[in-house]
């Protein structure tokens, strides 16, 4: 590189840091570390160990930096470790209940232009939780593809097949039977690990209860063993099942069971509702309990679905708007003034050597002018 070359890459590479002091970025980056080694510990940064305040202050550094006009200079590590940032803070912002800001930090992640295939697979997966959370199947079942492509390109199979767990699970609550069976068919074939493949009739079973298919939903989650990742789904399955078949003592049975295992918001109101209206045991005084229970729960899902929505609409808004070309106008614009300078540099050397060469051919004019004056000089003599 010239030398005006790299005098504008110097100043740019200044832009790029404008208003991140290199101490701040070296503190958020040691945050990011430390919170990678939990991660791979099994526990999170801001809830097992390390400040929640601090792994924001991080992100917000690393989010300054890489939201510079000039971020392109940035190389592959602070890409890495600015989508790490987003990806950590961003579960820490869902285990806090703030759905809407966990998803614009994994938005975020996904703008980082990383080559880190692994956590982008994370990122997607997450976004697909969220969309599932929010009642947006199709949308969930896109990010859970994107993040299966991840997982495909980082070289990690398990992670690939559990993926395609994820959205075999969301083309069944939309009740899409012949997409949902054959992705489970080429599950069952490919893979051959034992936890990725238990997922296989449970998600059979949700198949035939939004079918309304209620026996066959009722034998694929009879076949289940007991897992503590999926029991309550289970449970739900059976509880459902057995009451849309009018067999209100069954559902009832299994209803109090999820009451007893569960403590997601969702299972409780369904089990509250079999309850409230099944239960013929049940004296007006616990009815009216198990009403007012299932009111309050009632009122805090709404607060959570509206917070979800938000979450979604910002998914949407980012996957609808025009991809942001700032840093390709501002490379295109790097290379202009990089060229320019290049050809004015150019330009001075050859006027230089031009004026050099006048110079010596005139001195070599000048020499052989003398040197023939001097042979008539000598000859005269």
């Amino acid at each position: 590189m010239s030398r005006w070359g790299y005098i504008v890459f110097l100043l740019l590479a200044g832009m790029v840091g404008q208003g991140c002091s290199s101490r701040a970025l070296h503190e958020a980056e040691a945050v990011v570390a430390q919170a990678d080694s939990l991660w791979q510990a099994g526990l999170m940064y801001g809830i097992d160990a390390g400040d929640s305040l601090t792994l924001a202050q991080a992100y917000e550094t690393l989010k300054d930096r890489h939201s510079s006009l000039f971020s392109f200079v940035l190389g592959p590590s602070s890409r890495q470790t600015y989508a790490h940032a987003c990806y950590h803070y961003g579960k820490l912002l869902r285990a806090k209940d703030h759905p809407a800001e966990a998803m614009q930090c994994f938005i975020n992640a996904t703008h980082s232009r990383t080559r880190d295939y692994h956590i982008l697979g994370r990122v997607y997966s997450n976004m697909g939780s969220i969309c599932h959370l929010a009642g947006d199947f199709p949308l969930s079942y896109d990010m859970y593809e994107k993040s299966a492509e991840m997982n495909l390109r980082n070289g990690d199979s398990l992670l690939y097949f559990y993926n395609l767990n994820n959205m075999a699970y969301e083309l069944a609550e939309q009740g899409n039977r012949e997409e949902t069976l054959a992705l489970l068919n080429r599950i069952s074939v490919d893979c051959n690990d034992n936890n990725a493949l238990s997922w296989n009739n449970l998600i059979k079973a949700e198949l035939y209860k939004n079918l309304k298919q209620y026996d066959s939903a009722l034998y694929y989650a009879n076949t289940l063993d007991y897992n503590t990742y999926y029991e309550s789904t289970k449970l739900i399955i059976r509880m459902q099942s057995y009451l849309m078949m009018s067999s209100q003592d069954s559902a009832v049975y299994y209803a109090k069971q999820v009451l007893s295992i569960s403590t997601d918001l969702f299972d409780r109101n369904n089990a509250l509702y079999v309850l409230t209206n099944e239960d013929e045991s049940q004296e007006k005084s616990d009815i009216r309990r198990t009403a007012s229970e299932r009111s309050d729960i009632q009122k805090l899902l709404e607060i959570r679905q509206g917070k979800l929505s938000q979450a979604v609409q910002l998914l949407e808004l980012d996957l609808a708007k025009t991809p942001d070309l700032r840093w390709l106008y501002a490379v295109i614009a790097t290379i202009i003034v990089i060229g320019s300078c290049l050809l004015l540099y150019i330009h001075r050397k050859r006027n230089q050597h031009k004026l050099l060469s006048q110079q010596v051919d005139d001195l070599m004019s000048r020499t052989i002018t003398m040197q023939v004056k001097n042979e008539e000089l000598t000859q005269s003599y």
